[in-house]
């Protein structure tokens, strides 16, 4: 399915969140916290301003971002997991 997100809005991937600590113990499933880094996968236009004129986004496909634990809305887009959000709940990109 082809999916392209409107104005400042983005797709991204979680990623997947640990299922074990350093020590080697195992986080069962109930235990585990939402992941609060992801993939963009598609990025919207931009945000349109006052004035009419068009601001591009910072991020681009293939950034890794940090984003808050709450933010955003989760979908399901061909049986995987996807979060859709705006740029401005981004806290920054990973390097």
């Amino acid at each position: 399915m082809k999916f392209k997100p409107l104005h400042d809005r983005l797709l991204l991937k979680p990623m997947t969140a640990e299922t074990k600590t350093k020590a080697g113990i195992i986080i069962p499933d109930t235990a585990q916290e939402k992941p609060m880094q992801g993939e963009v996968i598609a990025v919207g236009k931009g945000k349109r301003m006052e004035d009419g004129s068009l601001h591009q986004l910072d991020v681009k496909v293939g950034d890794k971002v940090l984003y808050g634990k709450w933010s955003g809305t989760e979908v399901k887009l061909d049986g995987v997991d996807h979060v859709i959000l705006k740029e401005e709940d981004l806290f920054g990109i990973l390097g």
